[in-house]
C-alpha cells in the first residue's frame, strides 16, 4: 500500500552577505542538509531553501569601505557563498536573497496585517547619533562600558561578560565604532511591533513542543521578566527596505530577514508547478516546516518571528532546532592560531566530507558547543571511513573481480547476518529523524566493525588458495559486499559523493532508504576505484597555516576603521611620520639572549647580555612583568644595533631589542624563525 509523502519545508539561517563563510557557519547547514537528505531518501516531498541576509548598516559601511555599491557587495558575496555551499555538497533546492522582490512584497504585506491589528506602534524615543557619520547608531554600532558589571567594549545591546541587556543609551562611556566619536542623543519618531500583545499566545506556542527544553526554559527568562516593544524600524542612511507610509524610515534587518524564507519559498513556487505557497504557508498548512538555527538567535525565532506571523495571519514552525558554537582545539575560533578557517581555504586542503563525517559524529538533537579537535579529526576519519568502512569494499572486491569475473554469489551466506544490518535501520532512521546523527555513526561503525569481523574470521585471503574453497571465498566476499552495499544506504546523507562512487562500483541505480532490503545476487560489478583517502596530517597543518597568512594578509588590507578609545593603538597613537630614508638607517640585527638577570631595585628592567655575532651588547629592557630570565638564555630575538648608548641609573645599555604588547604579563619579544644567525641584519 503506498503511502503519502509528507510535505517539508527546511531552512537554515540566512548567512550575513558581509563576509566569506567558515567552519562554524558550516556546522549548520552540514546539519540541516544531512537531515533533508535523510527525507528525501526516505520518499518525503522534503525542500531546503535558503539566502543570503543581503541588509543592514553593516554591508552598507563595508560596501563603502571596499568602495562598492552594496547591491555589488551583496552580489559577489552571494556568489561566494553560493561556491562554498556547493563544495561542501550542501544541496539546496534555492538559494535566494532577502534583498528582493519577493521579501519586499511580503515584507510590507506582513507590516501591513500586523499594522491593520493594531500590533505596530509609533512613538518618539531618544538614540544615539553619530556627529561625524551624520547617522543613528544601530546597536551594533555603539560600543561602551556595560552598566550593569562595567565592563568595558560592549556592544549596545547585551554584555558578553555578565549577559544583561539594556538600552544603548544606557551605556558608560559609549563611542560609535563607525568612526569612533562620542555619539550624542537625538529624538527620532520609530515604529515599534507590539511584542508584550503575544505574551500568552507564546507561553504557550514555546511549550508546544516546538522548541528544545533548553532553548524553551531560556525564553521563557524573558517571557517571565515581560516582553518589551521590539524597534522595527531604522535611520537613513540605511540599506534595506523603505517603509511604504514611513518615509526616510527602513525595516530593520531582522524583521525582513527571516520573512526572507518566505521570499526565497515564493521564488522556488514560481519555477516549479509542484509547489505552492499557500499550502506550505497558510494559518491551516498540514504542510511541516523546521528552521535550524545556532542559539545566537534563539529570541528572534522564538519570540518575534512566530509573533509576526501569528498578527499577520500565516503558519507558525512546526519545529526550531538550535545547535551550539563550534570551538576548535578546544578553544574559540582564532585568527592568530589559524583555527578560524574560511570554508574555501578546507576545500583547498581537505575533502569535505570528511568534515561532513566529524561533523555528523559530533552532532546531537541537543544544544552542546562541538569541538572540531583536529589531531582527532583526522584519526576519526581514518579510523571509520578509511580502515573500517570502505575497507570492507576494497578486501572483497579484490578477490570478486580476480576469480569470479565481478559476480556476486547466487544466494546469500549468512541470512541471519544481513537480516540484522537490515533490521538496524529502523534505529538509524530513527537516530536521523530526531537529528541523533552521532548515535547514527556509532550504530553504524558497530555494524561496519562486525562486517569485517566476518570477514576476518571467514579468511578467504587464505582460502582463495584452496581448489575446494572457491565458493566459501564467493560466498563471503558477496556477503561482505552487501554488507557494504547497507552501511553505504545508511551513510548516504553524510556522504553523498562517496556513496555515488559505491553505487557506480555496485553497478547499481542511486539507493534509496528501502533498498537495504535488497539483496544483490548473481550480479555483476564494475572495477572498484578507491573511496576515500586518508587525512594528511600534513594537509590539515597546511590548512591552518594558510588561515594565519589569509588572516595577516586580511589584515594588512583592512581599510582604516576608527579605533576603540579603549584599544592599545588609541592609548598610544603611532608617532609622527619618518621618511624612508629615516627608516633605512636603523640597523636591525639577530641576536642570541647570552644571559638575563634581574636589576636590584628595578621593578620593570631586566638585563640581558647579547651576542651580536662575535661581540657582546648589555641591554636593558622592561620585560620583567612577562619573562622569568631563565626562560629567555639561549632564545634568539632581534635589537637595534646602531642606537646610540643609553646611560642609566643601572648602567649602561648598548641598545634595544624589540618586542610588542600591550605591557604587563603581553610583552612579547621578537623571535625569527628557523635559520636566524646572530649578527645576521634583518632586511
Amino acid at each position: 500500500m503506498s503511502r503519502t509523502p509528507r510535505d517539508i519545508l527546511v531552512t537554515s539561517a540566512l548567512p550575513y552577505a558581509n563576509g566569506p563563510i567558515h567552519l562554524g557557519h558550516m556546522l549548520e547547514y552540514i546539519q540541516t542538509d544531512i537531515w533533508v537528505r535523510y527525507q528525501k531518501m526516505r520518499g518525503e516531498k522534503c525542500t531546503y531553501i535558503c539566502a543570503d541576509d543581503a541588509h543592514g548598516a553593516a554591508i552598507m559601511l563595508k560596501a563603502e569601505q571596499l568602495g562598492l555599491t552594496p547591491e555589488q557587495q551583496i552580489a559577489n558575496v552571494k556568489q561566494e557563498h553560493e561556491r562554498d555551499f556547493a563544495g561542501f555538497h550542501v544541496g539546496f533546492d534555492n538559494f535566494h536573497s532577502t534583498h528582493s522582490e519577493e521579501n519586499r512584497e511580503l515584507s510590507n504585506l506582513i507590516y501591513q496585517r500586523n499594522k491593520d491589528k493594531g500590533y505596530i506602534v509609533s512613538r518618539e524615543i531618544t538614540q544615539l547619533f553619530d556627529p561625524e557619520k551624520e547617522m543613528f547608531l544601530a546597536d551594533r554600532f555603539v560600543k561602551g562600558e556595560c552598566p550593569k558589571c562595567g565592563a568595558a567594549d560592549q556592544y549596545g545591546d547585551n554584555c558578553e561578560v555578565c549577559s544583561a541587556t539594556y538600552a544603548a543609551t544606557e551605556l558608560k562611556n559609549p563611542f560609535s565604532t563607525v568612526s569612533g566619536a562620542t555619539p550624542i542623543e537625538k529624538p527620532t519618531t520609530q515604529l515599534f511591533f507590539d511584542l508584550p500583545q503575544f505574551q500568552t499566545m507564546l507561553q504557550q506556542w514555546t511549550r508546544s513542543g516546538t522548541l528544545q527544553e533548553g532553548i524553551a526554559n531560556k525564553l521563557n527568562e524573558w517571557l517571565e521578566a515581560g516582553l518589551q516593544q521590539w524597534d522595527i524600524s531604522r535611520e537613513a542612511p540605511y540599506f534595506g527596505f523603505e517603509i511604504p507610509d514611513f518615509p526616510g524610515k527602513y525595516f530593520y534587518v531582522w524583521l525582513d530577514a527571516p520573512i526572507g524564507y518566505m521570499a526565497s519559498f515564493k521564488n522556488l513556487c514560481e519555477q516549479r508547478d509542484d509547489l505552492d505557497f499557500d499550502h506550505y504557508w497558510s494559518k491551516d498548512s498540514k504542510a511541516e516546516l523546521y528552521h535550524f538555527i545556532g542559539k545566537d538567535i534563539i529570541n528572534f525565532h522564538g519570540l518575534f518571528w512566530p509573533a509576526m506571523l501569528t498578527g499577520a495571519d500565516f503558519r507558525t514552525p512546526t519545529g526550531v532546532y538550535a545547535h551550539g558554537f563550534v570551538t576548535v582545539n578546544g578553544q574559540k575560533m582564532s585568527k592568530s592560531r589559524g583555527t578560524f578557517i574560511k570554508a574555501e581555504t578546507y576545500l583547498q586542503h581537505l575533502n569535505p566530507e570528511y568534515l561532513r563525517y566529524y561533523y555528523g559524529v559530533k552532532l546531537s538533537n541537543r544544544i552542546d558547543d562541538i569541538d572540531l579537535n583536529l589531531e582527532d579529526f583526522a584519526q576519526r576519519v581514518n579510523t571509520d571511513l578509511v580502515n573500517k568502512l570502505v575497507n570492507i569494499a576494497s578486501r572483497c572486491a579484490g578477490f570478486i573481480k580476480k576469480k569470479f569475473d565481478n559476480t556476486l554469489a547466487d544466494s546469500i551466506a549468512d541470512p541471519e547476518l544481513l537480516k540484522e544490518f537490515q533490521d538496524s535501520g529502523d534505529a538509524i532512521a530513527d537516530f536521523y529523524e530526531n537529528r541523533e546523527f552521532g548515535q547514527a555513526m556509532r550504530l553504524i561503525m558497530a555494524l561496519a566493525d562486525k562486517a569485517n569481523q566476518y570477514i576476518d574470521e571467514r579468511k578467504p585471503w587464505v582460502y582463495i588458495k584452496q581448489e575446494d574453497k572457491q565458493e566459501h571465498v564467493k560466498d563471503t566476499c558477496s556477503m561482505g559486499i552487501n554488507l557494504f552495499r547497507i552501511l553505504m544506504v545508511y551513510m548516504k546523507p553524510i556522504l553523498p559523493v562517496m556513496t555515488t562512487d559505491a553505487e557506480a562500483f555496485l553497478n547499481i541505480e542511486a539507493l534509496n532508504w528501502n533498498d537495504k532490503d535488497q539483496p544483490l545476487t548473481n550480479h555483476i560489478l564494475n572495477k572498484f576505484k578507491p573511496l576515500m583517502q586518508r587525512v594528511e596530517m600534513d594537509k590539515v597543518n597546511a590548512m591552518v597555516e594558510q588561515s594565519k597568512e589569509e588572516a595577516a594578509a586580511a589584515a594588512a588590507l583592512k581599510p582604516k576603521a576608527p579605533l576603540d578609545p579603549n584599544s592599545p593603538l588609541a592609548q598610544e597613537p603611532i608617532a609622527e611620520e619618518i621618511s624612508f630614508d629615516d627608516f633605512a638607517k636603523i640597523d636591525l640585527r639577530i641576536v642570541k639572549i647570552v644571559k638575563a638577570e634581574h636589576v636590584k631595585k628595578a621593578n620593570k628592567l631586566l638585563q640581558l647580555t647579547l651576542d651580536l655575532g662575535g661581540e657582546e651588547r648589555i641591554v636593558f629592557a622592561g620585560i620583567k612583568s612577562a619573562y622569568n630570565p631563565e626562560d629567555l638564555e639561549g632564545k634568539l630575538t632581534v635589537m637595534v644595533a646602531n642606537l646610540a648608548p643609553r646611560k642609566m641609573k643601572f648602567g649602561l645599555s648598548e641598545g634595544m631589542v624589540l618586542a610588542a604588547g600591550p605591557g604587563g604579563e603581553d610583552i612579547y619579544i621578537l623571535s625569527p624563525d628557523s635559520g636566524a644567525v646572530p649578527g645576521m641584519r634583518v632586511k
